[in-house]
């Protein structure tokens, strides 16, 4: 039973290994990674790109006094991955995400699935569709006041 988790949380997140030279070299330092980042979130949905712009200056403020090079590749990997991901141009504006792939999810600590679950409760109002019945009540409401 815990044999298959724990060689579930030994591998790897992507399909090829890690390979820390070829990362390094993938890498951007951080400050242009921080601007290539907001800069593609300029292609999407407004609500999107709040919400992102946010969490993206946070991590990064967050992250800015660590010292152990171990965590500095891993982040910045991670957030080149994340750059990478995001659509640019006319596609990007009917971005809408993708879903998380379960073998992240189990990998993942309390403390970063308390920070998804803060997530989800943040943004589930946001994408909540509006149906015409619902955006013709609040017009009509904003009127008679």
């Amino acid at each position: 039973m815990f044999r298959g988790t724990a060689v579930r949380l030994a591998e790897s997140v992507s399909k090829h290994p890690l390979n820390l030279r070829e990362a390094s070299a993938a890498l951007l330092p951080p400050l242009p990674l921080y601007r290539r980042i907001l800069r593609a979130h300029r292609h999407l949905p407004h609500e999107m790109r709040s919400l992102g712009d946010d969490y993206v200056k946070a991590e990064f403020r967050r992250h800015k006094d660590i010292t152990n090079k171990v965590h500095i590749i891993g982040f910045l990997s991670q957030w080149k991955m994340y750059l990478d991901q995001i659509p640019s141009g006319p596609e990007a504006k009917a971005f809408r995400g993708k879903p998380l792939d379960p073998t992240t999810l189990e990998k993942m600590s309390a403390e970063q699935l308390g920070q998804l679950y803060e997530v989800m409760h943040v943004t589930k109002d946001v994408w909540k569709p509006v149906t015409p019945e619902q955006d013709g009540k609040e017009s009509t409401s904003g009127d008679q006041s």
